[in-house]
């Protein structure tokens, strides 16, 4: 199990995380941005780190940043919560590399099961049951009015 991790989202998201690792003596490291300095999740935290402007593209999602936070902060791995850079497959990835543990699916599995024509011949060779529609991509607006207008079988 993990002693520390950073939480890479904010508000609630990030209320409930830092909760469940409290819960599990796990210390944490909240990022906020400029704007969230003082929020209510930042208490339950054991360290936070200003990762930037207010603005997410400036903070949240820039990588980088994210990156720093969690090698100042010492941490294990990284929890995204949901949103932001959680399915982001490179990411995820930088996470690796940077032998940070990434909490949630594998680059690899982001890879494939992002992309939903992918995903869906996947599903299909594992005999799962898919819902109706298209066999694959739609090229056209043609093509996508008689998917929608058959029947389902």
């Amino acid at each position: 199990m993990f002693q520390r991790i950073l939480v890479a989202n904010r508000g609630e998201i990030a209320l409930r995380i830092l909760r469940a690792c409290r819960e599990m003596g796990i210390e944490t490291v909240a990022v906020c941005s400029e704007a969230d300095r003082g929020a209510d999740y930042l208490k339950l935290a054991s360290e936070s780190i200003c990762v930037g402007p207010a603005q997410a593209a400036g903070s949240y999602l820039l990588i980088k940043n994210i990156i720093s936070a969690a090698e100042i902060g010492n941490v294990q791995a990284i929890h995204p919560g949901y949103g932001f850079l959680s399915e982001n497959e490179h990411f995820a990835e930088v996470c690796r590399s940077c032998n940070i543990d990434f909490i949630g699916p594998s680059a690899e599995a982001m890879g494939k099961l992002g992309d939903k024509v992918t995903a869906k011949e996947i599903a299909r060779a594992a005999k799962v049951n898919l819902v109706p529609g298209s066999d694959g991509l739609i090229e056209s607006e043609e093509a996508a009015l008689a998917i929608a207008a058959k029947k389902p079988s």
